[in-house]
């Protein structure tokens, strides 16, 4: 099913998203890679704020390069989730909802996303520039030390995105495996 989507990312949207789903997502998010999400979880582990709400927050895991003359930013494709899979729990914890992302997740993350109703998005890998195209502001919040890693606010109009794993656990990745081994033993 193909849906538009304004975040913030509230548990009751959050559950009206299933595997499979194509979403164009409209609003702001976060971005952050495996050494800010650490330095995240450091914080939260001293009883600090994030240097963001992270309530129905959605983060996209991207390392964007250098903004070109005229560009709101440069060329900004997912990095691979894997990465943040030991940090992503903990934050989902304390509010954040919704990941984007390429590639498959722990069983750990999988049970979190359960547990606090989040949702991984899939970006598609090689699309850096396609999507900057949908990246209307990005503004650096925090970790600036980190370059491409530091923690930044975007706001992204219909970046288009697919569910991946929705907050019940169903997963495109199995899904969609089973779904072309039943079709190729049809044959």
């Amino acid at each position: 099913m193909e849906k538009h989507i304004t975040l913030p990312l509230t548990e009751e949207l959050a559950r009206t998203l299933k595997a499979g789903d194509t979403v164009y997502l409209t609003g702001t998010i976060y971005t952050s890679r495996d050494a800010g999400h650490k330095r995240m979880c450091e914080s939260l582990a001293k009883g600090e704020p994030l240097p963001f709400d992270p309530k129905d927050a959605t983060i996209y895991y991207v390392g964007p390069t250098p903004a070109k003359p005229g560009q709101v930013i440069g060329s900004a494709g997912p990095t691979t989730s894997g990465r943040m899979d030991a940090y992503a729990p903990t934050l989902m914890s304390v509010g954040a909802r919704g990941m984007i992302g390429k590639g498959a997740r722990l069983p750990e993350v999988v049970d979190a996303m359960k547990q606090y109703s989040g949702v991984y998005f899939g970006a598609i890998g090689g699309a850096g520039a396609l999507l900057a195209k949908c990246i209307k502001s990005a503004k650096m919040i925090a970790y600036e030390d980190l370059g491409a890693e530091a923690l930044r606010e975007l706001y992204v109009e219909e970046m288009p995105l697919f569910v991946i794993i929705d907050c019940e656990g169903n997963n495109l990745y199995e899904s969609g495996r089973q779904a072309y081994l039943e079709s190729r033993n049809d044959k």
